[in-house]
Formats: structure tokens, C-alpha cells, sequence
């Protein structure tokens, strides 16, 4: 059986903006695509969020951004339906479109 060191080989023999090309290709490949959701799950995020903004209660919230799903902590401050963003205590916001799940805490 042949030991192949698969691209490590190739790499002694390549530019540094190959290299850095190559990385990149297989960094996109590991990206996660943002799932949709049904009319259902966004009233009830929406109902959640009503709730915690009404209530002043923590939420943990699943969003997507750069390429990736996150999870953050926090009670919502305001939900800005004309800019279309979540801002919680802390100061961070965050999409609307990108929130995927919400839980009170």
C-alpha cells in the first residue's frame, strides 16, 4: 500500500497564493447552508419573543451568520421591525431573518 500524504506533497511545490486559494476552497466547503422556515415556526419564534420583550425574560437564540449557525443568550430590548433586527440587552442584534429557533430560558 502507498503512504500518500494526499496535498501536503503538493504543497512544497506550490506558490503561497495557491496554498492560500486551496485553504479557501476547502474552508467553503465546510460551510453550513441557512435553512428556511415554515410560516408556523416564525409565528411561534415571533410569539416567544413578544413574551420575553413583554416580560423582560432570557432567551437563547439560534442564529444564522457567516456561514454558520450560533447560539446567544440574552433578553430582547427591542424587536426593530423598520431595520428588521432582534437588539438585546448587551447591544448585539441580529436579523430577523437569521434567527432559526428561540427558547425562553
Amino acid at each position: 500500500m502507498i503512504n500518500d500524504r494526499g496535498t501536503k506533497k503538493w504543497t512544497s511545490l506550490m506558490l503561497p497564493e495557491h496554498v492560500e486559494a486551496l485553504k479557501k476552497v476547502f474552508a467553503e466547503t465546510d460551510y453550513e447552508e441557512k435553512l428556511i422556515l415554515d410560516e408556523q415556526q416564525q409565528m411561534e419564534m415571533d410569539m416567544i419573543l413578544q413574551l420575553a420583550l413583554k416580560d423582560s425574560l432570557t432567551v437563547k437564540i439560534k442564529y444564522y451568520a457567516e456561514h454558520d449557525y450560533h447560539t446567544v443568550e440574552g433578553k430582547p430590548v427591542i424587536i426593530d421591525m423598520l431595520n428588521n433586527c432582534l437588539k438585546l440587552h448587551n447591544g448585539m442584534e441580529i436579523g430577523l431573518d437569521d434567527v432559526m429557533e428561540v427558547n425562553t430560558l
